[in-house]
C-alpha cells in the first residue's frame, strides 16, 4: 500500500513541491530501480526484528553513522499550518471564512466553519486541515464561479 498509495499520492509528491520551490534537484537513493529491487529481495526477518523496522539497514548505518542520528523518532513533512493560519496567512483566511464569502457556498454550514475558525485561532483544538480544505474550496469558487449580480 505503501508503494503504490502513500509513496506516491503524498510523500513524493511534497518532496518534488518542496525542491522545485527551493529550486533544488532532489533524489531519492532508495527508489533507484537497482535498490528497491534488492529490498524487496530482502528477507522479512531482516526488515523487521524485535519490533524494529528497517533493522538490516540500521545494522549497515551504524557502521558509518552514529546512532543518535539513526535512533531518533520521525520528522515528517507536516507544514505549520496552525500557525501559517494564525499568522501569514490569517488575513486572507478571514476573507475567506467571512459570512459573505461562505454564503456563496450554501451547501456549507457556514456558522459551523465560524466556530472551528474561532475556536482554531484561540488555539482550541486543531482544525486547520479541515478549515484548509474549506478555505480551498471557496477559494476556488471565487476565482472560478462567475459571479451573480442580483
Amino acid at each position: 500500500m505503501d508503494t503504490l498509495h502513500y509513496m506516491v499520492d503524498d510523500v513524493l509528491v511534497k518532496v518534488d513541491r518542496a525542491s522545485m520551490a527551493s529550486s533544488l534537484e532532489v533524489r531519492v537513493p532508495f527508489l533507484d530501480p537497482d535498490v528497491f529491487q534488492i529490498a524487496w529481495r530482502i528477507p522479512p526477518d531482516l526488515k523487521l526484528r524485535d519490533g524494529q523496522g528497517k533493522w538490516v539497514l540500521r545494522q549497515l548505518l551504524y557502521r558509518h553513522v552514529p546512532k543518535t542520528l539513526i535512533d531518533r523518532p520521525k520528522m515528517g513533512f507536516a507544514i505549520p499550518l496552525d500557525t501559517w493560519l494564525r499568522g501569514p496567512l490569517r488575513e486572507w483566511a478571514e476573507d475567506l471564512l467571512s459570512s459573505a464569502s461562505l454564503a456563496g457556498l450554501p451547501m456549507l454550514d457556514a456558522a459551523a466553519i465560524r466556530r472551528l475558525w474561532q475556536a482554531h485561532l484561540k488555539g482550541e483544538g486543531h482544525y486547520a486541515q479541515q478549515l484548509w480544505a474549506v478555505l480551498q474550496l471557496v477559494a476556488w469558487q471565487q476565482k472560478w464561479r462567475p459571479q451573480v449580480s442580483a
